[in-house]
């Protein structure tokens, strides 16, 4: 058992997993919290681990700085993209995201001096630990949470649950659109650049629009209004199939049934609208206890 924790193949289903969760984050600030739908996603984590890739691939800078760099170009892609979004109706704005990320991996495929085309990029250094990996992990699911019972995350719930109210309540519905968009692509950006400093290597194939739905999936089943739920979901639907290999082909249709019998018996997600808390460790633990004190 301590040799199967310890081995290389645990610490990389530890790892992608991770990188997973971080992405799903992503997606949760998008449709969890403002009720955006996005097919073009998997464009930030491309545009993330290619920005960072090439730079340290072709120059000598610091990892940290290419970390920067790389956030801040998929920020200005993301408000690219987000300024024309905000103002469209979701499911257009489904439709648009999905141009932008077919357009991204073509373009991807035809700059082969830059990124290595179709062949992909190769040669990039490994930086990503598992620990580095998990760390991020804990910092982000606090940065979303923080997030979520922030005014501004509060303003995106009421987005979500009706565009007009918030509008009549004095919200500033573009600006609050524009910010998660921001957001959620930042996040996104940067579980692509864990991954591409994990793997070493990254090509075009591995960003298309299944990608992002694979996310939405993770979303829904956990609980579109839970954050918690996201996360253990992505742990879940991405952890097991990576550690039951025979399973990993039949990934998409494990997720269709799974998408079936949520709407059909847990409309609202498996968690719907719980989240877990630090106060739920201190009802467990006076649960046991009172248990002991009736043995005794």
């Amino acid at each position: 058992m301590i040799d199967f924790l310890l081995s290389r193949y645990f610490v990389s289903i530890i790892t992608f997993t991770s990188v997973t969760v971080i992405a799903v984050i992503g997606i949760y600030i998008l449709t969890g919290l403002t009720g955006l739908f996005s097919l073009g996603h998997g464009a930030f984590m491309a545009i993330g681990a290619y920005v960072a890739g090439v730079l340290m691939v072709n120059t000598n800078i610091p990892f940290f700085l290419a970390v920067i760099i790389a956030l801040l170009v998929s920020l200005i892609a993301g408000a690219v993209i987000a300024l024309p979004c905000i103002k469209l109706r979701r499911d257009y704005i489904a439709l648009v995201t999905f141009g932008f990320g077919e357009a991204i991996t073509a373009f991807l495929r035809q700059t082969a001096t830059i990124t290595g085309g179709a062949s992909g990029l190769s040669g990039i250094p490994a930086k990503t630990t598992p620990v580095l990996a998990i760390l991020s992990v804990i910092v982000i699911i606090i940065i979303a949470r923080k997030f979520k019972f922030s005014r501004l995350g509060r303003q995106c719930l009421a987005i979500r649950n009706d565009e007009l109210a918030a509008k009549s309540m004095g919200i500033n519905v573009a600006k609050v659109k524009f910010k998660a968009f921001m957001f959620s692509s930042a996040v996104v950006a940067y579980a692509g650049i864990l991954y591409a400093f994990y793997t070493r290597y990254v090509d075009p194939g591995m960003f298309g629009w299944t990608l992002s739905a694979e996310w939405l999936i993770m979303v829904f089943v956990g609980g579109v209004n839970s954050l918690t739920g996201a996360v253990l979901a992505s742990v879940f639907l991405s952890g097991i199939p990576e550690a039951l290999r025979f399973a990993a082909a039949w990934r998409v249709v494990l997720y269709s049934l799974l998408i079936l019998m949520i709407l059909n018996f847990r409309p609202k997600g498996i968690f719907g609208d719980k989240e877990f808390s630090f106060k739920h460790f201190g009802m467990i633990k006076k649960y046991f206890k009172g248990d002991e004190g009736n043995v005794n």
